[in-house]
């Protein structure tokens, strides 16, 4: 079975879904926790002589599943390490908790006979997402300037993976002025 399309989960449209209940962490409603796509979350190499950071940042509140977390960071760290390798650092900031479900329906000759309807409709889970909301980081990248075009564009080609809009902001850092004693 095909994985159903980013607009049907993409909305914030209830409460937040985890797996343990704080209250009673034994009446827990999920029994297995789904897999999540994305395990990497640091990329590249961490250094201090980075002069730039870009941001990617939700211009609306929305859902994003691991999978297309874990597309978009591979899009931007192929693209980064064929261009400029070893020369920036990425990192993945939310992290995907959020349970969603899935109530599956059968279809085809028959089926009104075979599936329940809405009877049990609570669904089963079938992936994990994070909860992105208006102004908040999805991706941030450093690098040195000289690099701005080859950031600004793994940046758009993260960005066209995932469901929703986004900005890409960009932030220098101060250089620091060494003063001499006299």
């Amino acid at each position: 079975m095909r994985i159903r399309p980013a607009r049907a989960t993409r909305t914030i449209n209830s409460q937040a879904w985890a797996r343990y209940s704080v209250k009673k962490p034994r009446k827990n409603y999920i029994k297995a926790l789904p897999h999540t796509s994305l395990l990497v979350f640091k990329m590249g190499a961490s250094r201090d002589d980075y002069d730039i950071t870009m941001r990617l940042s939700a211009k609306q509140n929305m859902q994003v599943r691991s999978n297309s977390l874990e597309a978009a960071r591979q899009a931007a760290n192929k693209y980064l390490e064929k261009e400029i390798p070893n020369n920036y650092f990425l990192k993945v900031v939310p992290y995907p908790h959020e349970v969603l479900r899935e109530k599956r329906m059968a279809t085809g000759a028959g089926a009104d006979r075979i599936s329940q309807g809405m009877i049990l409709a609570f669904g089963t889970p079938s992936a994990v997402a994070a909860r992105v909301y208006e102004g908040q980081i999805v991706f941030e990248l450093k690098t040195i300037s000289a690099n701005r075009g080859v950031a600004y564009e793994a940046m758009k080609r993260a960005s066209s993976k995932l469901s929703g809009t986004y900005n890409i902001v960009t932030e220098e850092a101060k250089k620091a002025k060494v003063v001499e004693a006299a």
